[in-house]
Parts: structure tokens; C-alpha cells; sequence
């Protein structure tokens, strides 16, 4: 199946991965105060030297389907948790270390912030996967159970047809 991000005018084929680019903490922070507070990469955001972040993905297995479905996620970390995993980026000899996820999947009625999770690092250059406690929220039981190749692609739709 084909889709197109509205973003750009190419078309793109095969199920495509969703992921939030900051944590929800980062739209906390006034718009013309963010270069001064706060610290971002592709892989980590500190909010005034006090709020440490990890980027990961939740992955969910897919019923049918090659490969799993991949939701780029934002979790907390402490202090020294988030410098073991700066000094030893590319190991996946860490952790795994706890973390809330600090990402609002909107796919999910009931809200998905600040679930409680375990970073798995996997190193190669790989981000971490994030692990959510197994509860009974739907996001952590679509990580337990696996999702339809239907429930995949509606939940693309709601992010690529924005």
C-alpha cells in the first residue's frame, strides 16, 4: 500500500513508522525561550538542565505483516541514567533503566502520557525500545497483542493526512 505524507508530493510505499520529534514537555517551554532552556538533538532533549529525555520506539507487532509497527516515542529518564546512556551511545551493554513516557499518542483515546516504561538499549547506532508496562491501557496491550494491518494503516492515516 502506497500513502503521502502532506508534507511533500512523493509517494511512499510499504507501512511507514509514526514518531514525535519532542517530548510534550519541550511545548511547555515559551516558544521565544527554547534556544535558552532547552537542549535538543535527534536523540535527547534536556528542559532546563533538570528534565532528561530519550527518544526510542515502542514497537507493535502487526497480525500478517513482515515487520512490526513503530511508534517514535519521547521517555524520562534521571540524571545518571541519561548520562550512562550518553557515555555509552552506541552499547547495547546498558540498562535497561525505567523512564515515563512523555509522548501523547493521539491514536489512543485514553491518554498514553506518562505510562510507565523500560528503556532497552540496543546499540549499532539502533535507538532504544521502549518497553510499556504491561497494564491494561490499550497502548500497552496493542504492544502485548499486536494490532491489525488495518488498525496500522489508521493509525498512519491520522498522522500523514493532517
Amino acid at each position: 500500500m502506497s500513502y503521502q505524507y502532506h508534507s511533500c508530493d512523493k509517494t511512499h510505499e510499504g507501512l511507514p513508522d509514526i514518531g514525535a520529534d519532542y517530548p510534550d514537555h519541550y511545548w511547555s517551554v515559551p516558544a521565544d525561550e527554547r534556544d535558552q532552556r532547552v537542549e535538543l538533538t535527534e536523540d535527547t532533549c534536556i528542559i532546563d538542565g533538570e528534565d532528561y529525555f530519550i527518544r526510542g520506539v515502542i514497537h507493535i507487532p502487526v497480525h500478517g505483516h513482515e515487520r512490526d509497527f513503530g511508534f517514535g516515542v519521547w521517555v524520562s529518564q534521571k540524571k545518571e541514567n541519561f548520562q550512562t546512556y550518553l557515555d555509552n551511545y552506541d552499547s547495547g551493554e546498558i540498562g535497561p533503566f525505567f523512564g515515563w513516557l512523555c509522548t501523547r499518542l493521539m491514536c489512543y483515546e485514553e491518554d498514553t502520557s506518562l505510562l510507565k516504561t523500560m528503556t532497552h538499549f540496543r546499540g549499532g547506532g539502533s535507538r532504544p525500545v521502549i518497553e510499556v508496562e504491561p497494564t491494561d491501557h490499550p497502548l500497552a496491550l496493542d504492544q502485548q497483542n499486536g494490532i491489525s494491518l488495518k488498525r496500522a494503516w489508521e493509525i498512519v492515516h491520522l498522522y500523514v493526512d493532517e
